[in-house]
Formats: structure tokens, sequence, C-alpha cells
């Protein structure tokens, strides 16, 4: 696991690097702080290697206190402020960027797509921005997907590829 853990930490600081350039660039159009969490959301799934990764952090965290509320993540305290912020899932740190992914029509038809957070729009319609001023999806995807697959090998996993709500990493979410 600690092998899994070391890749995946220096996936996050590859990852960091990157959305902190682009959270510079857009520092003006995003609204995101602490205490904003309309992207923070119940249904947010991470990788089994990303679970296990907070539960080795928040053990006593997941024993001993209470999810916030269902609606929202789990991992948000009362202030709606996230809790494991410094141990977050790849997911949660993209939040909020202008967003690119490319979609294919048909064989031969390629479409770009884009969006941001509803609360981030204002600023330059995010279709005017150059491609390298946007998060880019799939790339980063399939490396943590990798990160996942050498995780199931390493752990005698039978390729679960499967993903895990942040909600069910606490002892009991029947709260």
């Amino acid at each position: 696991m600690e092998k899994s853990f070391a890749e995946l930490l220096k996936f996050y600081k590859e990852v960091d690097k990157l959305t902190s350039v682009l959270n510079e660039k857009h520092k003006d159009r995003l609204k995101c702080r602490a205490g904003c969490f309309s992207c923070c959301v119940d249904e947010i799934t991470v990788f089994e290697v990303e679970a296990e990764y907070i539960k080795s952090n928040y053990h006593n965290l997941l024993i001993n206190e209470t999810p916030h509320p269902k609606g929202y993540c789990a991992f948000l305290n009362d202030k709606g402020e996230c809790r494991i912020y410094e141990h977050r899932p790849y997911v949660c740190r993209t939040q909020g960027l202008p967003l690119r992914w490319i979609e294919e029509i048909n064989e031969e038809e390629l479409y770009e797509m884009r969006d941001i957070c509803p609360l981030n729009e204002e600023g330059e319609p995010i279709v005017n921005l150059k491609a390298n001023d946007c998060w880019t999806i799939g790339h980063f995807e399939e490396k943590l997907a990798m990160i996942q697959r050498n995780y199931n090998s390493l752990s005698n996993n039978k390729a679960n590829m499967g993903r895990i709500a942040l909600r069910k990493l606490f002892k009991s979410d029947n709260f």
C-alpha cells in the first residue's frame, strides 16, 4: 500500500502544481473559498486507492465523528469547510476550474465540451478561453486509473475498478 500511496502523492503533487497555475490565472473569477460547498455533493466517488489513503489519514474522524448530513459531502464540517482538505481526492482538487473535454460524436467527429461552476461563470466566456487555460479532463483520470490498477496488483485485488462513495468511508453512513 505504501508504494500506491507514494504514487498517489506524486500524482496529487503534479495536479496541485498545474491547478495552482490555473487558480492564479482565474483568481478574479473563481469564487471557490472555504465554506463554498455547492460542488461538494453526496454523489462524489473515488477509486479504492484514494479511499484507503483517506482512511489511513483520518481513522479517528471516520470512527468517532459524524458525517455531514446527506445531500452534501460527508466530509464537510458544520461551517461547510472540508475536514480532509489536505488529503482530499483528485476530483476535489479540480473543482471550480474551467473544464474542457473531448466527446466523440461518431467515429469521425470529435466535439470539444466546456463547463464551469455557475458561481464562476462571470468573466471571459469559457468558450473563448485558450485550451491550456482550462483543466482538460481525460489525461489525469487515466493516470489515476493506472494508479488504481497498480494498487489492485499490489493488494491482490481482483482488478476492481469500482468507485466508493465518500460517505461510505464513515463507520456508519446511517446518520
